[in-house]
């Protein structure tokens, strides 16, 4: 029999996009499994997540590089302003790469960004959150960035080594936990918390990454959506639900599962 702990590592991503992110993100650290979550400091609820995170400074907190903003009904722009990382109206591109839902839009792959205007918009944000959050032990990259460009990684790490923000968790072996399956979209709220149930009592001994985006189903998520993913309020509902599920919390004391953070990871703590 292995002697080998499991260590789990939870992700929230996108606090700061919306109120009900801001509420779902704090809930699932308060009554929930969570541990880790990414600040997106561009986002029109930042000042409400800074908030919201200052009253919980256990809460360990990355900054989540933003320079796509992908929605139908709201967009956000550059903290420098329309520069060579926006479109024509001063907003984020949708996405880096083009994607068939949007087949005729300008992407930002194909747009005439430069690595300056990369390294002067992040700093922004990595400056702006350590600012209100200064305790960020961490840096992730909303939607991936184009870590295959080396002109625009290389701005991307040389950030993070000079802010100290870097957290290998793949170097420390960490690998992904797919919790809800691979269509997890189509989940209802119950069948997610069924699955994260049903997964965790079959998670092997190692250390498991576990990523996703809780929101709470509220009028104001239930307008956010894009084509191809319009059903985001129920979706992130479900989130939520499975990460406070009662009886998830019990087989995660059951089984000896350590709930950790980047920062713990950062510190050698696991």
């Amino acid at each position: 029999m292995s002697t080998e702990p499991i260590v789990l590592l939870v992700r929230a991503d996108d606090i700061g996009f919306s109120h009900a992110a801001n509420e779902a993100c704090i809930r699932v650290f308060t009554d929930g499994i969570c541990r880790s979550v990414e600040l997106m400091a561009p986002t029109p609820w930042f000042p409400e997540a800074v908030k919201l995170l200052k009253a919980h400074p256990g809460y360990d907190v990355g900054v989540h590089f933003t320079l796509t903003s992908e929605w139908e009904n709201f967009r956000w722009r550059p903290l420098t302003g329309p520069s060579t990382v926006s479109d024509a109206d001063g907003f984020f591109y949708r996405t880096f790469r083009k994607n068939d839902n949007y087949p005729d839009e300008i992407t930002f792959e194909q747009g005439d960004w430069t690595p300056a205007d990369v390294e002067k918009e992040l700093r922004a944000q990595v400056e702006l959150v350590l600012k209100h959050i200064p305790w960020a032990s961490h840096a992730t990259f909303h939607m991936g960035g184009l870590r295959d460009n080396p002109n625009f990684q290389g701005v991307v790490d040389g950030l993070v080594a000079e802010y100290g923000l870097g957290v290998d968790v793949s170097g420390a072996g960490y690998e992904r936990f797919r919790a809800f399956g691979e269509n997890n979209q189509a989940l209802s709220s119950e069948e997610k918390v069924a699955a994260l149930r049903q997964n965790l009592e079959a998670l092997q001994p190692g250390r498991w990454l576990h990523v996703d985006h809780p929101c709470l189903d509220t009028h104001e998520s239930q307008a956010i959506w894009h084509v191809g993913y319009e059903k985001v309020a129920v979706d992130r509902q479900g989130v939520v639900d499975a990460w406070t599920d009662g009886r998830v919390q019990e087989i995660i004391a059951a089984r000896g599962i350590r709930l950790v953070s980047y920062g713990d990871v950062k510190r050698g703590a696991v």
